[in-house]
């Protein structure tokens, strides 16, 4: 059963020029393949603006008077502002346990820290930093002269990031003992604000990444101890993507720590960062000669399977919406029918658009999950096959509190796409935080078996970036903290 094809693009004639445009000012070379995307967000700022066509449009960008704010607008339209608290486990793992306490024992002398999260988005990250820190300096942080900037290109998410008041979609990875230890009440029920203590440790500024090679950033962007820039890099060009790492690099003092998003690494930056491979991420230095060993072989996962299991993680993020590769075979298992095709998955996946799996997350990252939800029924009406719909309605129905339903979403995208990798994994989180921790383990193995079969740098579907390689990392992970005995066993 084949789904309708996908209606052509109605693009105007001054489209190209206006995205041509757009990527040379903003640098988001992420769009320059993604049409259909970009031309969606356009045309909200062409009613906004009561503009005919991209060439009028482009003419309003273009004057003097009106350009500014409206490029402004639009930049804040075109930017994903997709941010959670303590978002990539892994990497806020080795924050709290390696590269926080390096960089205080290291600046102990004079008291002094210096962090800048580029590209923050609604301020999810700098905040979170600000909550290791608290933790790890206890009532001393009030010894210590600590600066982290938020920075953003988006002044829409600043002014956000500026409120500290995040929705449930936000802090969906902590537990109600941290959402309590760390927030308080705001004006509206549906919220929380981050408490003053961790909120004063942060500031937000706008800046632009490509002033860095323009020499016209700000002078108070540098000497920093420890830079995060995650999941800004995949906007670029990769050539410059590398003068933006390098320029970063520059901002760092000696000996200062760089973290960037799963699926940005590339060897190039090795020729002016140390590369450290910490458990389960990659971090970079300057002027650091330290090396880690690497990651423990994914073989492991065969025995670990056997061993006892413990409480379970926390749910992961949820990705970032990436194009499927050119079509997969599913493969049928052996479960009750859920479409009217008798007996069989479909011998063909339809694909759903970027922009409505797109507007799905934005939904869902402004906390209005009963829209993001029904905008899922409403595309699942029009392709119901398609794997990709049903994984984020599960992911949605996991923010509303409905496992029963998430599960049932994820075997259904499972059952189209026996080959989708996240599905298996976010039902193995699901498994086993409902204390079935052996199907939990399987499902895990599931999704660590297929990255094992895919090479290293793949990037998986609907991960965010991850690849492969680091697919298999998360899954020893997880399957090594279920593996321990919880008490009484």
């Amino acid at each position: 059963m084949a789904g309708k094809p996908a209606a052509p693009l109605n693009l105007d004639a001054g489209f190209v020029a206006l995205k041509n445009q757009v990527i040379e000012r903003t640098g988001h070379f992420y769009y320059h393949d993604k049409d259909d995307l970009l031309w969606e967000r356009i045309r909200k700022r062409l009613r906004a603006t009561g503009c005919r066509d991209s060439i009028d449009y482009l003419e309003r960008l273009n004057d003097p008077a009106l350009g500014p704010a409206e490029w402004a607008r639009l930049e804040a339209e075109i930017t994903i502002g997709e941010t959670f608290f303590f978002r990539y486990a892994e990497q806020f793992a080795a924050l709290r346990e390696r590269i926080l306490p390096e960089i205080v024992e290291r600046r102990r002398s004079d008291r002094r820290l210096r962090i800048w999260s580029a590209g923050c988005a609604t301020g999810a990250e700098p905040y979170s930093v600000a909550i290791l820190l608290k933790q790890l300096l206890g009532d001393d942080l009030e010894n210590w002269r600590v600066a982290i900037i938020g920075s953003d290109i988006n002044e829409a998410f600043l002014d956000t990031a500026r409120q500290a008041e995040f929705g449930r979609w936000a802090l969906r990875t902590l537990s109600p003992e941290d959402r309590a230890a760390y927030f308080e009440p705001s004006g509206d029920r549906d919220r929380l604000r981050l408490r003053k203590e961790f909120r004063s440790l942060v500031r937000f500024e706008r800046h632009n990444l490509l002033s860095l090679l323009e020499g016209t950033s700000p002078l108070q962007f540098t000497e920093f101890d420890l830079v995060l820039c995650r999941n800004v890099l995949i906007y670029f060009h990769p050539d410059t993507a590398i003068r933006i790492v390098r320029a970063l690099s520059d901002t760092l003092r000696e000996g200062g720590w760089m973290l960037l998003g799963h699926a940005e690494p590339n060897p190039a930056f090795a020729s002016f960062l140390k590369v450290l491979n910490l458990p389960g991420t990659v971090a970079y230095r300057r002027g650091s000669q330290e090396a880690e060993g690497q990651g423990t072989p994914f073989s492991e996962i065969a025995s670990l399977l056997a061993l006892p299991s413990h409480t379970p993680p926390s749910c992961a993020p949820l990705p970032r919406p990436a194009r499927r590769p050119p079509e997969r075979k599913p493969a049928p298992r052996p479960v009750r029918p859920l479409f009217p095709v008798a007996g069989q998955a479909p011998a063909a996946l339809p694909r759903c658009p970027d922009s409505i799996l797109a507007e799905v997350r934005a939904l869902a990252d402004s906390g209005r999950f009963r829209e993001a939800e029904d905008l899922c029924r409403k595309a699942l009406a029009a392709q119901p096959l398609s794997p990709a719909l049903h994984f984020y309605e599960g992911l949605i129905a996991q923010a509303l509190e409905k496992p029963a339903a998430a599960e049932e979403a994820f075997r259904r995208s499972i059952y189209l796409d026996k080959s989708f990798a996240m599905a298996h994994y976010h039902l193995g989180l699901l498994l086993v935080a409902d204390g079935r921790r052996g199907a939990g383990r399987r499902s895990l193995a599931n999704a660590g078996r297929i990255a094992s079969g895919l090479p290293g740098e793949t990037v998986l579907d609907e991960a965010d970036g991850i690849t492969a390689e680091e697919m298999r990392g998360l899954v020893r992970l997880h399957l090594r903290a279920v593996s321990r005995p919880e008490k009484g066993e």
